[in-house]
């Protein structure tokens, strides 16, 4: 299941350092001036999830195989972009094409790198970004409309439906409202979803702060926190792209966990940035374990047993069984014995899969 989260936000925010520092690595141009970044950078990052060692432990697994996401980092946008300004026109498309957006703010202050606006000012930075975003949204619904009356007209038996969704998001953003603020019906929901509009897309708001105002924040990141409470977002992430990045630098995860240890921190804000990620997009795990290895498959909330399958191998679908199911809680207590002690249960295709499930499938192809 291939996912994609956008990195976006104006140019020197720290978009780039934090794309690195996801990776690990020097992936990305990180310098001191406009449009650094072009064409999109691309990684792949596992999800952290400790429900791996914990299974690899018990069943003795040869290799641990976590679940994985795709972050792209896209040139910083400015204002006028919908218009081609600094090649925004390009910068929208590559939006265009992840599922989630990750949207960087920058929430500190430093005379040595340049501000696109003249100084920080993360709110106005906000709306800039969502300004042009909706700008976009707005001339793609309008051409779409127009396209729709036509086919409304010819007797298209769809167009009407796709007219009254069409008109429903554009009357949203004439009121800067979120997409997400539509009371739609699935089939709606459905319309919407292939119109591909970047404000539909759920945006993780993050606040890149000074190392010295990671643990508590600074009133930069509390404003934007109060703004996205009153809009009706969830409140930010807060992190630091330059503490990120040394922990990235360290060689063994000893080393990294003792860093954040020294730093009083549970966890990086990477990981903090990759699991909300993964939460946004409605997303769960369910994991294949034996001798052989440990895997994590990622499928969406609510997936029933046979399309779970199926991610796993196309022919699993076609000649479904059953799957054996046991819960990562009773994994955990009974290990080996779970099956003996009768908490693994036999599920049909329509089983929806839960979070932690283990699942061995039976099938005849």
């Amino acid at each position: 299941m291939s996912l994609k989260c956008g990195i976006v936000g104006l140019p020197n925010v720290g978009k780039s350092t934090l794309f690195n520092a996801l990776l690990g690595r020097a992936a990305a141009e990180a310098a001191n001036y406009p449009f650094c970044t072009i064409e999109p950078n691309k990684g792949i990052v596992s999800v952290p999830d400790n429900r791996l060692t914990e299974l690899t432990k018990i069943n003795g697994s040869k290799a641990i195989i976590p679940t994985q996401l795709e972050f792209v980092d896209i040139a910083g946008l400015v204002k006028g972009a919908h218009k081609g300004e600094g090649l925004g026109n390009q910068f929208l498309a590559n939006i265009r094409e992840v599922d989630a957006i990750i949207h960087v703010l920058r929430c500190f202050e430093n005379s040595d790198i340049i501000h696109v606006e003249g100084k920080v000012d993360p709110i106005r930075d906000l709306e800039i970004i969502n300004l042009e975003l909706a700008i976009s949204d707005l001339k793609s619904l309008e051409t779409r409309i127009t396209n729709l009356n036509k086919k409304a007209k010819a007797n298209d038996k769809d167009a009407k439906a796709e007219i009254a969704v069409a008109n429903l998001a554009l009357e949203c953003l004439e009121k800067e409202l979120p997409l997400s603020s539509l009371n739609l019906t699935e089939e709606q929901q459905l319309i919407l979803k292939q119109f591909n509009l970047l404000t539909a897309k759920p945006v993780i708001y993050v606040c890149n702060v000074a190392e010295s105002d990671l643990k508590d924040g600074n009133n930069y990141s509390k404003e934007v926190e109060a703004f996205l409470i009153k809009k009706g977002y969830h409140p930010p992430l807060i992190i630091s792209s330059k503490i990120e990045e040394d922990i990235a630098a360290l060689s063994t995860e000893a080393e990294k966990q003792e860093y954040l240890d020294l730093m009083g921190l549970k966890e990086s804000g990477l990981n903090k940035i990759i699991k909300e990620s993964y939460n946004i997009l409605n997303l769960i795990t369910y994991f294949t374990s034996g001798v052989k290895e440990t895997r994590a498959w990622t499928i969406t909330n609510g997936c029933n047993a046979k399309n779970a399958a199926g991610v796993i191998h196309s022919d699993f679908p076609k000649g479904f069984i059953c799957a054996e199911v046991t819960s990562y809680s009773d994994f955990i207590t009974y290990k080996t014995e779970v099956k003996q002690l009768g908490k693994t249960r036999q599920e049909g295709k329509d089983y929806i899969v839960k979070d932690g499930d283990i699942i061995i499938f039976r099938f005849n192809v």
